[in-house]
């Protein structure tokens, strides 16, 4: 049989169960689910100091060379400071974030900011070091 007269093979996307006001089984379910789909992102937080390339990593802003925060948004990975500044960083791949993923317990936060301001990563804590 020739590529050509092949059929393409689709796939049915599963429905998302959304909650109910009755069960309050499948809101539980619903509300620790973790984030998924193209706008989710993630963070992990790493105290110790990144060197990329044989360089180490420093803020532009305010020189602080440890206690990062690493955000990862589709296949772009951020560094975000305590001081609140936060950069691209090309070097890092989603693949050296996931590396980075060692807990398996996870913190759900409703935004990306909520998140970076109960971490302290929002300017809170500039100058500060959290160990």
């Amino acid at each position: 049989m020739s590529r050509a007269t092949e059929q393409p093979v689709t796939t049915q996307a599963t429905p998302v169960v959304q909650p109910t006001a009755g069960d309050p089984l499948l809101q539980l379910e619903y509300e620790t689910a973790p984030p998924s789909g193209p706008d989710a992102a993630r963070a992990v937080q790493c105290p110790h100091e990144l060197a990329l390339r044989g360089m180490p990593v420093s803020c532009s802003n305010c020189r602080a060379r440890r206690d990062w925060l690493l955000i990862n948004h589709r296949r772009n990975v951020w560094i975000g400071c305590r001081c609140g500044h936060q950069w691209l960083e090309p070097e890092i791949t989603r693949k050296d974030f996931d590396a980075m993923l060692t807990n398996p317990t996870w913190t759900h936060y409703p935004t990306l900011a909520q998140g970076q301001a109960a971490l302290g990563f929002d300017g809170t804590f500039a100058g500060l070091y959290l160990e």
